[in-house]
């Protein structure tokens, strides 16, 4: 019964953890059952450790799913402690896992940075576990629950920066007092808590020596006062804390204590002195934390690394030289000197190419050469090569066939950077030599059938050479007759020659390099005789064709002599490949549009006219025909203006997209069909105030307005709205004004959920969320709808067999009610509430026997009368309304408008 249990829930768990969605939805139970049901065989003793420890796992790695808020998950966490209490002390792996998840659980749901209650008392049962000296001298599996408690310890000082620095001195005398392996967990633990409490103090003004060491002392008292309000985790800029080495120009919070630092100087050098027990990566985090702390205490010269530099800079691993760069970046020509920087980088070279290393690590030393800390640099940019770094000393790195495509274009670039400076001396430098050689070495091997890796390598290693040394005329014109040779034997490789010369024009806009290919692929595709070709060698060659044609400094006479050719003298089976008719309809599109149309309108359009004629396929006959009448009926702006690019490439901006607009076949039509959603609310509704006349009443269908912008969605309490359209936006000139008339079917307040659908200048159809409208209830208070001769008497009369009509007929009529609001309002306080709430309703102002009569009417049919007057210790509304429901309404106004106007007692 037990293996049917575990195997029943193996599958239940793992199901969950891979998605809880799914294990939801499918079992029909929810996040809170769940929850429930593992606690609950948590708890239960017949169930084994192993089937507990799997029942762990999803609060490690799906908390949020089962704890959604921060009482859940203290909740949960009490629960989990409490398991562990009454577990025995011999099920070890459990007890780890109960540690792990409570912390787990704990961080995820923010108990830890609200410092609540569980998480106090969590804190109380890891530091319980890591003072536990009853397990010194035990075996090794029993160290593993101190282990862990250390582990869960700097996880959340991790999470909570700050949250253990009261503990600093306790984590010191255990980490002296710890012999065996569990050292390092010490170590690490203290390291990490001590950082993060000496950057709060550099974080806070006014601290020095005394702080810092009441701080390392255990003096809390003291040091509390200036630390209490500054938790990291409150701290907008903690993300700089993930790593303080900025290097020699940047900026780190620093304590100003002086040359005396007596206690922090000795505590870094007893962690130093244990770095030499710690692995590697231990070693690494380490000294990096103390590298950080140096930097925050000026007082502490980075002369206290001298002893470690000596085994720093003979280090094999990886994480120890990294380190070791972290501490140059810091302090720079005051701790290492000329020597030890030269050593250095000549070190990083040998390792860029030593045999017995691995591509990954041999790539990141040649990373380090691009971006080595110099003691002074004399620039600053992305990659920038050290001055040390020579053409001789960078020989060892120069790239070879023999190299993988990512060490021979990291090679490539490195060796570009530094021949580059020697270029400048000698043009005919050997660096460059070589490099270019390389290069045709590579298109040979492209042109003997390379495989698909080592094309993308020949293309990248071009452009790489183009970048730096494009200028030098007589390469890079060797470069375009090998390309060109390389494109008649490999016609397939269109596609990324057209690549190479859209990224060299990007990167090289004042070069002429790519002018000068494409001009060469014009006149070599032109020579070749059309009755060799196949159907994908003329795709090919036409798609080459189409991006000469995009060139006004190319003259385009050969492309339409080719054009003519391939249409009017080919074989009549290819005039039928629907493929290739849309790819002579690319060439003529671009030639469309090219400035100098008019010196070749006569044979473009033959060439048109001819496909619209005798091409096979519909639709390209269609399209020929189409683009042959916009060519001889338009002249050449409009045509231009027809037909122009729907997608702007970077630098340009299309002003306009015209309902015409003819797509070619890969200009994604996506963009230009697909409404796009805003990330955030770009346009804003604001409200009129209008004072209407009163001529509005004498209208069968007027209603309150509101005064909004484009497309509205209500409730059912008003008539059906119709979207608005703006015909044009203009950001420089005032918003246009839109009126839209609510008709309420009920006069209640509602709120009008708003959206607006817009064209932008690129074309792009935007979908946009607006602020809601709030219709209040007051808004839809109207005057009586009298004839505008009526006077006050007139009024008065009206209200006072309303009034009796509707006290009369309450009991009886189904809709009538009376109802009576009290406050309590002194007599200013009164007149400023009538006066801007009810001025525009009152019907008569009986100051003298202290009541005023107001009367409302609310669009449909409905009337609110209120009679208003002072009492001895308050102020009644007595209210009559023929609509009842709209009682609550009335209150909640009243209530409002009082409570606005009530002055503090």
């Amino acid at each position: 019964t037990k293996t049917v249990m575990t195997e029943q829930w193996v599958e239940k768990i793992g199901f969950f953890c891979r998605s809880p969605v799914h294990f939801l939805s499918a079992t029909g139970t929810t996040a809170e059952t769940v929850l429930s049901e593992l606690l609950r065989e948590l708890r239960e003793d017949r169930a084994s450790a192993n089937v507990k420890v799997l029942l762990l796992s999803p609060f490690c790695e799906q908390p949020l799913v089962l704890c959604p808020s921060h009482s859940v998950g203290e909740e949960t966490a009490l629960e989990l402690m409490s398991v562990y209490s009454q577990c025995s002390p011999k099920v070890l792996p459990l007890r780890c896992h109960l540690l792990l998840a409570i912390s787990s659980v704990l961080v995820c749901t923010d108990c830890v940075s609200r410092r609540s209650s569980a998480t106090q008392d969590f804190l109380e049962l890891l530091f319980l576990i890591v003072q536990d000296t009853s397990e010194l001298h035990s075996d090794t599996v029993s160290r593993s629950l101190r282990a862990t408690a250390c582990d869960c310890l700097r996880e959340l000082e991790a999470c909570c920066p700050g949250l253990l620095s009261q503990h600093l001195e306790l984590l010191g005398a255990l980490r002296q007092r710890e012999n065996s392996r569990l050292h390092q967990a010490y170590c690490e633990l203290y390291t990490q808590v001590m950082r993060n409490s000496v950057y709060q103090l550099a974080q806070c003004t006014g601290t020095g020596p005394d702080h810092l060491k009441a701080l390392l002392e255990g003096d809390t008292s003291a040091a509390c006062e200036v630390t209490q309000d500054t938790d990291l985790m409150n701290s907008k800029d903690f993300g700089a804390l993930s790593s303080l080495v900025l290097g020699p120009m940047g900026v780190a919070p620093v304590i100003h204590t002086g040359p005396d630092c007596k206690e922090l100087r000795l505590i870094l050098s007893s962690l130093l002195e244990d770095s030499y027990l710690l692995t590697p990566l231990a070693q690494a985090a380490l000294l990096h934390k103390l590298i950080e702390l140096v930097t925050m205490v000026p007082g502490i010269p980075p002369t206290v690394f001298r002893a470690q530099l000596l085994r720093l800079l003979g280090t094999t691993e990886v994480s120890l030289l990294h380190v070791t760069l972290l501490m140059k970046s810091a302090f720079t020509d005051s701790l290492f000197s000329a020597e030890d920087e030269a050593f250095l980088l000549k070190r990083l070279v040998v390792l860029s190419q030593h045999p017995l290393l691995s591509t990954f690590e041999k790539l990141f030393y040649m990373d380090c050469l691009l971006h080595f800390p110099e003691n002074r640099p004399i620039g600053c940019g992305d990659e920038m090569l050290p001055v040390l770094l020579t053409p001789q000393l960078a020989t060892a790195l120069v790239p070879t066939v023999f190299n993988d495509s990512v060490t021979m274009l990291t090679r490539f670039n490195l060796l570009s950077m530094v021949y580059l400076d020697e270029e400048g001396e000698d043009e005919e430098g050997k660096g460059l030599t070589y490099l270019y050689e390389h290069l045709v070495t590579l298109l040979g091997i492209v042109g003997n059938g390379g495989n698909r890796e080592i094309v993308t390598t020949f293309f990248r290693a071009s452009f790489l050479f183009l970048s730096y040394f494009g200028h030098v005329e007589n390469y890079s014109s060797q470069l375009i007759k090998h390309l060109c040779e390389l494109y008649l034997d490999h016609t397939h490789l269109a596609s990324q020659l057209i690549n190479l010369a859209n990224e060299t024009q990007n990167k090289l806009p004042d070069s002429s390099w790519t002018v000068a290919l494409l001009q060469g692929l014009q006149t070599a595709i032109t020579k070749v005789p059309l009755t060799n070709l196949t159907s994908q060698e003329l795709n090919c060659h036409l798609k080459i064709m189409a991006r000469v044609a995009e060139e006004r400094d190319i003259p385009q006479h050969s492309t339409l002599h080719f054009l003519s050719a391939v249409v009017v003298a080919s074989s009549s089976s290819l005039l039928g490949n629907w493929r290739l008719g849309n790819s002579i309809l690319a060439v003529c599109r671009c030639l469309l549009i090219h400035p100098d149309l008019d010196t070749w309108l006569v044979t473009l359009a033959d060439v048109l006219q001819h496909m619209a004629k005798s091409y096979r396929d519909t639709d390209i006959r269609d399209h020929s025909r189409l683009y042959y009448t916009l060519l001889t009926n338009l002249s050449k702006e409009k045509l231009a203006g027809v037909l122009e690019r729907g997608t702007a490439t970077e630098g340009d901006h299309v002003k306009k997209r015209t309902l015409s607009y003819i797509v070619a076949e890969s200009e994604g039509q996506a963009s230009i069909l697909t409404i796009h959603r805003t990330e955030k609310e770009v346009l804003k509704l604001v409200e009129l105030k209008l004072t209407e006349p009163r001529t509005q009443f004498d209208s069968p269908d007027f209603a309150s307005e509101v005064t909004i912008n484009y497309n509205l969605v209500h409730n059912d309490h008003y008539e059906e709205l119709r979207d608005i359209s703006v015909p044009c936006l203009f950001r420089e000139k005032p918003p246009p004004i839109v009126k839209l008339k609510l008709k309420p079917r009920q006069p209640y307040p509602t709120t009008l959920h708003a959206s607006a659908v817009f064209t932008t200048q690129e074309g792009l159809t935007w979908y946009s969320e607006l602020p809601e409208i709030h219709v209040s209830f007051q808004q839809t208070f109207c005057p009586v709808p009298v004839p505008p001769a009526w006077g006050r008497l007139d009024k008065l009369e009206v209200f006072s067999a309303l009034w009796q009509e509707i006290c009369s007929e309450c009991e009886d009529v189904v809709e009538s009610a009376k109802s009576l609001f009290c406050c309590q309002l002194e007599k200013e306080e009164l007149e400023i509430l009538v006066d801007r709430h009810f001025k525009a309703f009152l019907v008569e102002d009986d100051s003298v026997h202290g009541e005023l009569r107001v009367f409302v009417f609310l669009p449909p049919l409905s009337h609110v009368l209120l009679k208003i007057r002072r009492e001895e210790d308050a102020v009644n509304f007595d209210i009559a309304t023929d609509n009842w429901h709209l009682l609550p309404h009335i209150n909640s106004f009243l209530q409002e408008v009082t409570s606005q106007e009530q002055s503090p007692r």
